[in-house]
């Protein structure tokens, strides 16, 4: 960790091109929003508290993504330009840093290695900035850097201001500096608004630098699509397409087989160990953590959720927010909402619905039930279109069965209920009342068969 670095990331605009409500900052890519990218990427080059983000627009959702990082904020409530936005972290970054790092929360794709790169080329000379720069075959949009015969940045021109000559220059303006920081703060004042929109833009500080008699060099970044800021959903496509690429291929060579890669979505989060096999257009998404040797099929979702080793999820099957142990069976077309823990070798078959119920170790319910809110103990078989009544329009309440278990097919569990161990249920029952250890419990209404009544009714 390098204590002597603070690091701002601009986060503050509205981003009208995205036509959203949204802020811009807050859209997702590969399982995270753009700027949870990016802190993520300045937690690696120095710690979290000398990380201060700068926050406007929807300043409050923001924050609320971003507070479990541990980093600090500084709001722009006027959105008067990126020099200006700088300005406003002063006061809330950490004292004593020698330098200071500017990011944007709307460029994703930078890596740490890259900034790594720039924050030792800052540190090992005597520049008071570091520019990281690229070349574009079409430049149209971006500002020019303009360099002395040294290769020192003289200034950064910007596309409407810029003369035909410096239009044909293909070295562009990433906006992405490490400064010296005692130079940073003198100078910053220095910037003015002498442009079309009247704006304070960091961009100036080159030119007010060089015209102080200091220098400011570029680091030319030969990979131009890291510096690919997002304005766009169209852009915010193609860098979710290359986050989704880079896991798989992380995955792919850690031993996991997905089928059909390219079909699949895959969050950045995400855990998957050796020997797994993820079936085409399945989705794992979220913090999920599935161990090893463990299937999930095709078309199948899982969210939040940690599966053991050896899971099989089978085709067409959701799991959110849920535990699954080791061996278990879930699928295909099954639904775990939300909070279930399913047992080690527990058995969910198709059509079957778990929400917030604790499933024990070898118990089954293969066929179209709903155990809700309930607590299924080990090894007890659930008959299909077996339900718990959980909610009595008010209140959801609680369904407990014990262990060794049999209940029947099409029974209707009216909870608050108890069913104790080694018992059984017949099928076709109502269950309204407790069921004590070892018993045998009917509720339905007795047959009655009229032999002869089709023919009469015939007749009739």
């Amino acid at each position: 960790m390098k204590t002597n670095l603070n690091v701002v990331i601009l986060a503050a605009g509205l981003g009208t091109r995205m036509k959203s409500k949204r802020a811009k900052v807050l859209h997702q890519a590969g399982g995270l929003t753009l700027v949870e990218h990016v802190v993520n990427t300045a937690r690696e080059l120095t710690p979290a508290e000398r990380i201060t983000v700068v926050v406007g627009h929807q300043s409050e959702q923001v924050q609320q993504v971003l507070a479990p990082q541990g980093v600090r904020f500084a709001v722009q409530h006027e959105q008067k330009g990126t020099g200006h936005a700088v300005l406003m972290a002063r006061d809330v970054l950490p004292p004593e840093a020698d330098l200071v790092l500017i990011l944007y929360g709307d460029t994703p794709l930078l890596s740490a290695k890259t900034l790594q790169a720039l924050i030792e080329l800052q540190k090992a000379g005597s520049n008071a900035a570091t520019l990281i720069t690229t070349k574009l075959d079409d430049p149209t949009g971006y500002g020019r850097v303009l360099l002395d015969g040294n290769d020192h940045v003289q200034a950064i021109v910007e596309q409407k201001a810029a003369t035909p000559e410096q239009l044909e220059i293909q070295l562009v303006n990433s906006g992405i500096y490490c400064f010296r920081a005692n130079l940073l703060w003198k100078y910053i004042g220095q910037i003015g608004t002498n442009n079309p929109a009247q704006e304070y833009y960091l961009t100036d500080m080159a030119e007010i630098l060089a015209r102080a008699g200091h220098t400011v060099a570029a680091m030319e970044v030969a990979d131009c699509s890291e510096l690919l800021g997002i304005n766009t959903r169209l852009e915010l496509a193609e860098v979710d397409r290359i986050f989704r690429a880079r896991k798989v291929r992380e995955l792919l060579l850690a031993g996991v087989t997905i089928e059909k890669p390219e079909t699949v979505t895959i969050d950045a989060q995400v855990q998957i160990g050796a020997d797994s096999i993820i079936g085409p257009f399945a989705q794992i998404l979220g913090h999920s953590v599935l161990g090893e040797d463990c299937r999930v099929g095709a078309c199948s979702i899982v969210s939040d959720s940690r599966l053991a080793d050896r899971v099989e999820v089978g085709a067409f099957t959701i799991i959110g927010a849920s535990q699954v142990g080791e061996g278990a069976h879930i699928g295909p077309f099954a639904r775990l909402r939300i909070d279930n823990v399913v047992g080690a070798g527990a058995h969910i078959g198709n059509f079957v619905e778990l929400k917030k119920t604790k499933f024990a170790k070898g118990a089954k319910a293969n066929h179209l039930a709903y155990p809700g809110d309930s607590e299924i103990g080990e090894k007890t078989n659930v008959g299909a279109g077996t339900i718990t009544c959980n909610y009595d329009g008010v209140t959801k309440h609680k369904t407990v069965i014990g262990a060794n278990s049999f209940i029947g097919s099409n029974s209707t569990l009216v909870a608050p209920i108890e069913i104790a161990a080694d018992t059984y249920i017949g099928a076709g029952s109502v269950i309204t009342d407790p069921v004590p250890p070892g018993a045998l419990a009917i509720g339905r209404g007795r047959q009655v068969t009229k032999e002869g009544w089709v023919a009469k009714r015939k007749k009739k």
